[in-house]
């Protein structure tokens, strides 16, 4: 063979070679037809086959104090991670309460209205009673959140303005203090949004659309339908608490009955995906489209544009109107600036400028079904983190970002993460974890959490080291690997896989050649992000329908002992 002609065999080889490896067939193009399940997982086999992965299995098992629980106050962050979105200077002369308002009405733009209004009511100089000038704080925090740092009294404001009334109820059922200034503030409401196709399959089929068909359709695997997380989400807990009330028949104490919980159970098994956040449920519609119907509040869907067309707006469950309570024993004239501002915000101007927000529908809906008293809606939140996957066993893998820029602060956060995290992950979970630099290597192979195995988990946390390069794709080619032998020993085995990373992969797959056989193999990937490339992040979280965190290093280890509240 000639020299020159050699040269040009090698290099096509060479060619060759480098795509089989990078599994450049694997790009799902636009208009391209995506893989089968099982045509993904014949090509994730390949990639894993091409990938330098090793089994350094942690043999150290680490001291473990039995009978510790996380508590609210060991996992929320401190509450400056929790911005002041309006915050005058203090002053002896002026009275200024701070108050928690929910994350819809404390942003910007449509989400901006409180803080607007808190401007203009700062603005005024209005004088109390006693001569001291009225300002407000207004600190932008979810409700869910809020009700956290009030029930255990770790942060407690001056007033607190939740979406809906069952944040207020649970924080009573613990004892806290409550004083209304405004049980109806700035209306608003709940809601199944829903394809016009589903709903128009519902009516031929039932006759109506109405909430209580919509649940049974799911329960009977006729309907795909998803939710958000009620332990963070107000829609996501007066959904909850509808779906139980719907199966009691209305009757609040028939809501925790064996045969509610039973038909709750057959509910869940027709629920794909439940977000963290009604943001995520948007994303996720937006990017995907499968699911036929989900949660969201009216003022969101309003202003949601690709929702202008070809859905339907269903209202359901308590009312989101965004009462105003003052916390704790708050003094008079604390007491005095909050209705100030109240009423301030009730003026025609500010009403005007709600409803062009999205605020107080022209939706004539009143609740049909009675709801629970505190306790019971705490009952109820605890009753989902039990029955969520309707007895599905749950297998997962944490994947950790151990390459050089995690070094220092980043390491050391993504360590107390894990091992605060991990007591929120029940026993009966199989959990493995799973490192990469430029290699990747299996510390903890996936093994129920027993007190064994969660040893070796904190062993193989506490020992990690940071140096190399960043093979992200790899990684996550291998745990799902590891995952997919789960499901052979169980089919119905749930499988998730968590990514805590935080920079963009150098070296290896890339996602242009993992995309196909991600969304073949429909495994959810959270990830968290370390002040990395959360645009990346967020793209490899919506293949399939899971949730991307951006963690700073004061608020991981909250935001990560909430998703697995949520999820394990």
């Amino acid at each position: 063979m000639k020299k020159g002609l050699m040269v040009v065999v090698i290099l096509i080889l060479a060619s060759v070679a480098h795509y089989m490896y990078k599994g450049v067939d694997n790009v799902t193009k636009p208009g391209q037809k995506g893989l089968s399940y099982q045509e993904a997982v014949a090509k994730l086999s390949e990639q894993v086959k091409n990938i330098h992965w090793t089994e350094n299995i942690v043999q150290r098992r680490a001291k473990i104090q039995l009978g510790q629980k996380q508590d609210w106050k060991s996992r929320l962050p401190e509450i400056d991670q929790f911005k002041l979105v309006i915050n005058p200077p203090d002053s002896p002369n002026e009275v200024i309460p701070e108050i928690f308002v929910s994350t819809e009405k404390s942003g910007d733009g449509t989400d901006g209205l409180v803080v607007e209004i808190a401007r203009d009511f700062n603005a005024q100089n209005k004088r109390l009673s006693n001569g001291k000038t009225a300002r407000v704080k207004i600190r932008k925090i979810a409700s869910g959140t809020a009700y956290e740092f009030i029930a255990s009294e770790k942060y407690q404001p001056d007033g607190f303005s939740p979406s809906n009334q069952l944040w207020v109820d649970m924080a009573g059922a613990h004892g806290v203090k409550l004083t209304p200034i405004r049980k109806q503030w700035i209306g608003n409401i709940a809601g199944i949004v829903m394809k016009t196709s589903a709903v128009n399959k519902l009516k031929t089929a039932y006759g109506n659309a109405d909430v209580k068909t919509i649940i049974d359709a799911v329960a009977q695997g006729k309907l795909v339908m998803g939710y958000t997380d009620p332990f963070a989400s107000s829609t996501g807990l007066n959904f909850l608490v509808t779906v139980l009330a719907t199966f009691a028949a209305g009757d609040p104490a028939k809501m925790l009955s064996p045969e509610v919980v039973s038909s709750f159970e057959t509910f869940q098994r027709g629920v794909p995906f439940v977000a963290l956040t009604t943001i995520q449920m948007r994303e996720s519609v937006e990017n995907d489209g499968s699911l036929e119907a989900f949660v969201m509040e009216y003022q969101t869907y309003v202003n949601t544009q690709s929702l202008k067309a070809g859905y339907e707006f269903i209202p359901f469950g308590p009312r989101h109107d965004n009462p105003l309570y003052g916390i704790g024993n708050i003094s008079s004239e604390k007491k005095e600036v909050l209705e100030a501002f109240a009423a301030f915000a009730e003026q025609n101007q500010y009403k005007q400028i709600a409803t062009k927000y999205g605020f107080n529908p022209t939706i004539r809906y009143e609740p049909s079904i009675q709801m629970p008293d505190g306790k019971l809606l705490v009952q109820a939140q605890t009753l989902w983190k039990e029955k969520k996957d309707a007895g599905r066993h749950i297998a997962a893998v944490f994947l950790c970002d151990i390459s050089g820029s995690m070094a220092g602060a980043r390491i050391s956060q993504l360590k107390k993460a894990l091992l605060g995290g991990s007591e929120f992950i029940s026993p009966e979970n199989s959990i493995g974890l799973v490192v990469f630099n430029q290699q990747v290597s299996l510390l903890v192979p996936v093994k129920k959490f027993d007190l064994s195995h969660k040893a070796a988990f904190f062993a193989a946390v506490e020992d990690m080291d940071s140096g190399g390069k960043t093979a992200m794709y790899d990684g996550i080619a291998v745990s799902l690997h590891l995952l997919l032998k789960e499901k052979e020993k169980d089919p119905n085995t749930k499988l998730m896989l968590f990514v805590l990373t935080d920079g963009e992969t150098n070296v290896g797959l890339e996602f242009s050649h993992t995309n196909a056989v991600i969304r073949g193999i429909q495994i959810p990937i959270y990830t968290i992000g370390y002040e990395a490339n959360i645009s990346e992040l967020q793209r490899l979280s919506s293949l399939v329908e899971a949730a991307s965190m951006n963690a700073g290093e004061g608020d991981i280890r909250y935001k990560i002992g909430t998703l697995l509240n949520a999820q394990m």
